[in-house]
């Protein structure tokens, strides 16, 4: 071992520690966790569970540098409908698909560096923002709206941008779902998705993003839980040809690799989270992401012997473990004086990001008091989780809106239709109802009762002219439920 293995980790499993990035639940860490930072685990990943506000936030991550400085400190924001900082409210941040639409690389850079500041002031070190997935599949129920579209060469120069704004607030970026969860219809929180393509198909679509990150300098690589078969028979994750040969080797990548959660189904479901850790580490990943539910003091013990065991079997040669453990203190650094948050900056520059992302279809009416919100609920995946949506996040008390929520088990508006015939107003919300048949149904329904009702399309459906009078937002957050209200209202953002 060299002398900064021998001072820094002392044993292998020390080194086997300092690969692990559990969560944990709470606004403090338990006392568990604080001892094993303290000794040499990698760093923890944040959920929405642990923030309560800015103060609190902070404190937490304060804590959790007392015990060791060069502790890695993770979070997912990436703005729009995946927010962890902001998941009371839904987003600050207009998210990448409006982004995208939009199409203004110094907006999607500026953007970036603002979501950078935000991670920074809370005391994060690395984000796993953004996603370099190219949403190919319009059936694909986990990207959508967290991609900047479904254009490889758009998604790749938003990407960079993205990336090179963020990381000037001095906050590791993290491009993600390597090598691309676009062109898939399978939640990998549930199963493996299977991606159908070739390699050379694959390096002028999905791999085109990762391309550009790794050009400008992203700290780091988050490998998913794919599986192209015509490539490996293995998920990338877990995958010495995808980590190794293709991102190191072919495509020339020096940072860190992640991997996405090691509960997920894809992994867990099909290896165990001890074996999956195993693969990983032996396929070149560096830091294991673990979830806060699955993440005890038991299942940490487990993985680490696991991987001192792997390595003493002569399964993993003993420096790829140390490899490892070195490359997750470059996710460690953090800003000695991070920016402070401009929260009237930040609100006015994404107010305007998702104003120009608005299609409007119409003319729209002017939102009146007593508007009733008729809104298609499918259910948010785990990536998203409970973060309110919709614009009645954004209605103004004044209009005494109410709001009623619809599920495929209750899609039908029967009784609703009778109410909605009082009405002053009703708008109909809808996140890709191009996957729903039962929402498509709802929409009509509710025309039925009331033609003018306004299409409020919150996904990657996009409306027609055939839909007006109606509006899509690319995004749901809560600036992009803002810049709808707006919309309604006869404003503008300024």
């Amino acid at each position: 071992m060299t002398t900064l293995e021998t001072t820094r980790w002392p044993d292998l499993t020390a080194a086997a520690d300092a690969v692990l990035l559990p969560g944990f639940h709470g606004h403090r860490a338990p006392a568990w966790l604080r001892r094993r930072i303290a000794g040499s685990l990698g760093g923890v990943c944040l959920f929405g569970s642990n923030v309560g506000d800015p103060e609190q936030l902070r404190a937490l991550t304060d804590s959790l540098r007392a015990e060791r400085e060069d502790v890695v400190i993770s979070v997912d924001e990436e703005g729009g409908g995946v927010t962890r900082l902001d998941s009371a409210t839904g987003s600050r941040f207009p998210g990448v698909a409006a982004l995208g639409r939009v199409d203004d690389l110094d907006l999607t850079e500026r953007v970036g560096r603002a979501v950078g500041v935000l991670v920074a002031q809370a005391g994060i070190t690395l984000n796993f923002a953004p996603c370099a997935d190219v949403n190919l599949d319009p059936l694909n129920p986990v990207i959508g709206i967290r991609s900047f579209g479904a254009d490889p060469a758009l998604v790749a120069r938003h990407t960079a941008a993205f990336l090179r704004g963020h990381q000037s607030a001095g906050v590791a970026a993290c491009a993600k779902h390597y090598p691309g969860h676009g062109d898939t219809a399978v939640d990998t929180h549930l199963s493996v998705a299977v991606i159908d393509s070739d390699l050379d198909s694959l390096r002028s679509t999905a791999l085109l993003p990762f391309a550009a990150a790794i050009e400008a300098g992203v700290a780091s690589v988050m490998a998913g839980h794919l599986l192209v078969p015509s490539v490996d028979a293995r998920p990338a994750s877990v995958s010495g040809r995808w980590l190794t040969e293709i991102l190191r080797t072919e495509m020339g990548f020096t940072g860190a690799v992640v991997t996405d959660a090691l509960e997920m189904a894809a992994i867990a479901g099909r290896y165990g989270m001890a074996q999956g850790a195993v693969m990983a580490v032996e396929a070149g990943a560096d830091l294991l992401c673990l979830g806060a539910d699955d993440a005890t003091p038991e299942l940490l013990d487990a993985i680490g012997a696991a991987l001192v065991g792997a390595v003493r079997s002569g399964r993993i040669p003993e420096s790829r473990l140390y490899e490892a453990a070195q490359r997750s203190l470059l996710l460690a650094a953090r800003p000695v004086e991070p920016a402070p948050v401009d929260v009237d900056a930040d609100r006015r520059l994404s107010l305007q990001a998702a104003t120009r992302a608005l299609h409007i279809v119409g003319p729209l009416p002017t939102l009146v008091q007593g508007v009733v919100v008729v809104r298609c609920e499918a259910g948010r995946n785990f990536a998203i989780g409970t973060v309110p949506w919709g614009p009645m996040t954004a209605v103004p008390a004044a209009f005494g809106a109410r709001e009623v929520v619809l599920t495929r088990e209750n899609a039908s508006v029967t009784d609703v239709q009778t109410r909605l015939g009082d009405a002053a107003q009703v708008l109909v919300v809808t996140s890709d109802r191009h996957r729903y048949p039962w929402m498509q149904d709802v929409v009509r329904l509710v025309r039925a009762a009331r033609p003018d009702a306004v299409l409020v399309e919150m996904g990657t459906s996009d409306v027609a002219e055939d839909d007006a009078p109606a509006i899509a937002s690319f995004g749901s957050g809560l600036t992009n439920n803002q810049a709808v209200v707006q919309a309604l209202i006869g404003r503008t953002a300024s």
